[in-house]
């Protein structure tokens, strides 16, 4: 019985293995996938839903590597959370398959700016500008870039070109100032900020710029009340490093340094930031009221 048994037992087959199936995916299905995915991210971000698009955005990328709209929008999201290096890398893809496509450079441009590569975002903003020469804020941007290349005269060529399109543009004609001041040309350089605070009388900064002038030229008085007034527009522009931040060159931050040391200013920006620090007083939590869960919808 034993032998019988083992008699019919039959061996294994040697050599024989299950046969994997691989999914076969039709390419033109992906890429319909990755355009659905693309429009979704697109209307995320819309509605400034930068982390869900971006997701969506990776993987339209991945899955139509091809598409420099899906390599775009990457691009132009990574610098909205702030990851540049990402951003330019994607934006770069983009540009590889689509030369002519002014704002990929821009972006790039600005980009490039905000990692002070200066060489880099010119060169971006001006192939830009060579395909939509009309751009009011590259040619902003630009006019930045030749003024921290110290490349003056381009600079205020390139501001004025800004507000040839638009004469209400006042940060260029603030900036036209700046470069001015660092030149030495204290008159010129009054004279735009006059013209800036006459578009706008609520912008604290040609107005704070304008009292440091009158300081330096010995009209206190008229600094001071100049100072305080733009002070009490924006506080911001208390904080030298937000100074320089936008902009303001080494002659007109010591400048302002010493208007800020006048006894008037000094209690002026210590106010202003009391008060910003009560406002910034946590109110008590508000228990809410239980919600239904309902599905999302895009």
């Amino acid at each position: 019985m034993v032998c019988l048994g083992l008699g019919s037992v039959v061996p294994p087959a040697v050599g024989q293995a299950a046969v994997s199936r691989t999914i076969t995916v039709d390419p033109l299905v992906l890429e319909k996938t990755g355009q659905e995915l693309l429009k979704e991210a697109v209307y995320l971000t819309q509605f400034q839903q930068f982390e869900p698009a971006l997701s969506r955005a990776q993987l339209a990328a991945q899955l139509n590597p091809k598409s420099p709209e899906s390599w775009a929008l990457l691009g132009g999201l990574y610098l909205n959370l702030e990851q540049v290096d990402k951003g330019i890398s994607a934006l770069n893809k983009s540009l590889a398959l689509k030369e002519s496509n002014p704002g990929v450079l821009f972006s790039l441009g600005a980009a490039y700016f905000g990692q002070a590569d200066y060489p880099a975002a010119a060169d971006s903003l001006k192939s830009g500008l060579k395909l939509e020469p009309n751009q009011l804020e590259p040619l902003f941007d630009l006019g930045n870039t030749y003024y921290k290349l110290e490349q003056f005269d381009d600079a205020i060529a390139t501001y004025q070109k800004a507000i040839a399109q638009n004469e209400k543009f006042w940060p260029a004609l603030n900036n036209i100032g700046l470069v001015h001041y660092e030149a030495g040309e204290i008159e010129a350089a009054m004279l735009q900020w006059q013209k800036a605070t006459e578009i706008d009388e609520k912008t604290g900064e040609p107005i704070l710029a304008l009292a440091v002038a009158h300081y330096t030229k010995g009209n206190q008085d008229k600094a001071l009340t100049l100072a305080q007034k733009a002070l009490e527009i924006d506080s911001r522009y208390g904080d030298v490093d937000y100074l320089i931040e936008n902009l303001w060159g080494e002659r007109l931050v010591e400048d302002t340094k010493m208007v800020f040391n006048l006894p008037k200013i000094r209690e002026t920006i210590a106010q202003l930031e009391s008060n910003t620090d009560e406002s910034h007083v946590l109110e008590p939590e508000v228990e809410e009221p239980e919600t239904l869960n309902t599905p999302d919808a895009l």
